[in-house]
């Protein structure tokens, strides 16, 4: 099941082409915000045009960083865009991921630095994982593989049960 803040990407189909690029960005939905926007600001823009005016750029700079900002994962490494800069980074430069509590994750880098993945949380870690080719592992497979096997046990036990009140019900009429 997924929440606003955990989303969960689709899953592929036969004729869902497999690009190994897996583009992770703030949802297209966030414009209709921005539309909002514009319409609360504009009420102040029309009642002292020369001293509010400058706020009708707010909503178009918003719809334009909600665009820009995103984090590509290849087989190759992270393409990270940023509101005003582009960044490129191998798998091999890269030590691990943090996830703070608030706020995108951040790649730790060999060389002791820190970079922020625009719009990658928690939440994402699947789809990360899964475009990473297996450098980033799943925590949610894990829950899966065990939730399967539950179910598995779960159906097999009630086939024996199934099986065994069948053979005591043919003893049964047997005498």
């Amino acid at each position: 099941m997924s929440t606003p803040q955990q989303p969960v990407p689709p899953q592929p189909s036969s004729h869902t082409p497999d690009d190994a690029r897996q583009v992770i960005r703030i949802s297209p939905l966030a414009l209709i915000a921005c539309i909002f926007l514009l319409i609360c600001v504009s009420f102040p823009v029309l009642g002292w045009p020369l001293a509010f005016g400058w706020m009708l750029l707010i909503p178009f700079l918003v719809g334009a960083w909600v665009l820009r900002v995103r984090t590509t994962v290849t087989p190759d490494g992270l393409e990270l865009r940023h509101t005003f800069s582009s960044t490129s980074i191998s798998w091999d430069q890269i030590r691990g991921f943090r996830f703070p509590k608030r706020g995108w994750a951040r790649a730790d880098l060999v060389d002791g630095t820190e970079v922020s993945l625009p719009t990658v949380t928690f939440g994402r870690l699947p789809q990360l994982s899964a475009a990473s080719g297996g450098r980033v592992t799943d925590p949610y497979a894990a829950a899966r593989e065990a939730e399967r096997r539950k179910a598995l046990e779960a159906r097999e036990a009630r086939n024996a049960t199934a099986s065994d009140t069948e053979s005591t019900d043919q003893e049964s009429d047997t005498d």
